[in-house]
């Protein structure tokens, strides 16, 4: 079954010609089918690459699924015309009587403030607060997965020496669980940021099971034990060239970056090594189907 979202919508015409199986919203009005509803808190200042991105892995699923973009009313964005927020996005006092079977909310670059420093945090943590009780189950990506465990468990990020950044193979540290299902024993995900969760502290706490890390990248994939939340630390859902586009971008900015770990071919910037695709998929296609489309109740209510 197909993801349904807009046909104005930028995403829709980008995954149409890649032989991704969307649907507008008028065709989906015509079938007689409970569609799994999935919302989006984009905090990425590239709104448009963020979405398509993640609805593309959504998309690969049997499911028909509903796509609610949301942005926060306290801050707007800068690099995303005002036109493509007031159409296709909605804020947080829009939804917030909805039930939703799934929430992601993504990272954003606000990595070494302080979170109370956030000029959106008060607002973001009303959204987390509000996904416990409306939401089936959640992912955080990257900085939204540290803002997470540190509003709901004071786990408190850590600045790291230099920006992690590059494509790292992971272990599976618990193989059985549904989240993991169809990734061989060593898989590859994209990290992109500049701190980290202590590895002790979070294996310490009894609320929440580690999936998966890195012997150079740390923790990449955590839940906590009702499946209620997951925490990807890295970014499955990168395009090909996402990374190449940040590392452009923080060349030209004059930051200290290097180049990213195992992504280019042989140093050759114009040939790289997608190693990491299968996983992304797997990922949000396991997440829909066995943590949002098995628990889920049939009838969402308001």
């Amino acid at each position: 079954m197909p993801i349904v979202i807009p046909e104005e919508l930028p995403a829709f015409k980008i995954l149409e010609r890649e032989n991704v199986f969307i649907m507008s919203n008028h065709r989906a009005e015509t079938q007689d089918i409970r569609p799994i509803e999935i919302a989006i808190l984009n905090l990425m200042p590239t709104k448009i690459e963020t979405e398509t991105q993640l609805i593309r892995l959504l998309a690969n699923s049997p499911l028909q699924v509903n796509i609610t973009l949301i942005q926060t009313a306290t801050y707007q964005p800068k690099n995303t015309s005002a036109e493509h927020m007031e159409k296709f996005y909605r804020t947080f006092d829009e939804i917030k009587t909805r039930k939703f079977d799934g929430l992601i909310v993504t990272g954003a670059p606000v990595e070494t403030l302080d979170f109370e420093e956030v000029y959106y945090w008060k607002e973001l943590t009303e959204i987390f607060d509000y996904a416990k009780t409306m939401v089936t189950s959640t992912i955080y990506i990257c900085w939204g997965a540290q803002a997470a465990l540190y509003h709901f468990y004071n786990i408190k990020k850590e600045i790291l020496p230099k920006k992690l950044f590059g494509i790292f193979k992971n272990t599976a540290t618990n193989s059985h669980d549904p989240l993991l299902k169809g990734l061989d024993d060593s898989f590859y995900v994209p990290h992109s940021r500049y701190t980290t969760i202590n590895y002790q502290e979070l294996k310490q706490n009894p609320n929440i099971s580690i999936l998966a890390r890195g012997t150079r990248c740390g923790i990449s994939i955590a839940k906590t034990n009702d499946n209620s939340m997951f925490f990807l630390f890295g970014h499955t859902e990168y395009d090909r060239e996402t990374l190449k586009s940040e590392y452009l971008r923080d060349i030209d900015k004059g930051l200290d970056t290097s180049i990213p770990s195992n992504y280019f071919i042989n140093g050759d910037q114009n040939k790289i090594n997608m190693k990491w695709n299968s996983t992304g998929n797997l990922i949000f296609y396991n997440w829909l189907n066995y943590y949002v489309y098995q628990v889920t109740p049939y009838t969402l209510g308001v």
